[in-house]
């Protein structure tokens, strides 16, 4: 099976430099799906529904305009689960403060939900056959340090945990605050890419072929 072109359903720039490092350089189309849209106490059922909504929007643009050769979708979404509260990006400053102090010395889970929807040229979005389909989610725990109140208001005073799913970036100055990860370390930064490699082999696609 050939190449495939890979579309990034997604704005995230950690997510990119992942696809890119590994050698896939993805179109990226965002969604711009309104994630309000999806509510839910289950962060594994949450994570999974906005994954595949994001995939499912893009991939519909793209069926409707049409594709000229084989294309791939992937759709995530991510967000902290501690203390039986879910959590996406934070909407200010103190409550990323407020969240930092309730996570340090704790374990979360981080869940990202993985949408993967293959298209082929002249596949019609409302055709008898529907889009292949994969949706999965994986979980890492993660163990955060006990930190002190002057480390959570310098970090958050960096910026970079307003742009994060549980209010850090593992692969930043949030690195610092991680003791442990226990299960796949790319899926805290937004992607897992085991399981992205295992959803592509479902569909056919070895992802050496993209080197």
């Amino acid at each position: 099976m050939g190449v495939p072109q890979f579309v990034l359903a997604s704005a995230s720039p950690a997510r990119r430099r992942l696809l890119q490092i590994a050698g896939i350089d993805p179109i990226v189309q965002p969604s711009d799906f309104d994630e309000s849209q999806v509510t839910s106490a289950d962060a594994d059922l949450l994570v999974r529904t906005l994954a595949l909504r994001k995939a499912d929007t893009v991939a519909t643009q793209l069926a409707k305009v049409g594709i000229l050769s084989p294309t791939l979708v992937l759709g995530c979404d991510s967000v902290l689960a501690i203390h039986g509260e879910i959590y996406g990006k934070p909407d200010s400053a103190a409550a990323a403060i407020a969240r930092w102090q309730a996570m340090r010395g704790h374990i979360g889970g981080l869940y990202t939900g993985h949408t993967l929807i293959e298209l082929l040229p002249d596949q019609a979005r409302f055709s008898e056959a529907p889009l292949k389909t994969l949706v999965r989610c994986q979980v890492t725990q993660v163990h955060f340090a006990n930190i002190s109140d002057r480390q959570i208001e310098d970090y958050v005073a960096t910026g970079e945990p307003m742009y994060c799913a549980g209010c850090f970036a593992l692969e930043g100055k949030g690195g610092f605050f991680v003791e442990k990860l226990e299960g796949c370390h790319s899926n805290v930064i937004g992607l897992s890419m085991p399981l992205l490699r295992q959803m592509m082999a479902e569909f056919g696609y070895n992802v050496t072929d993209f080197w």
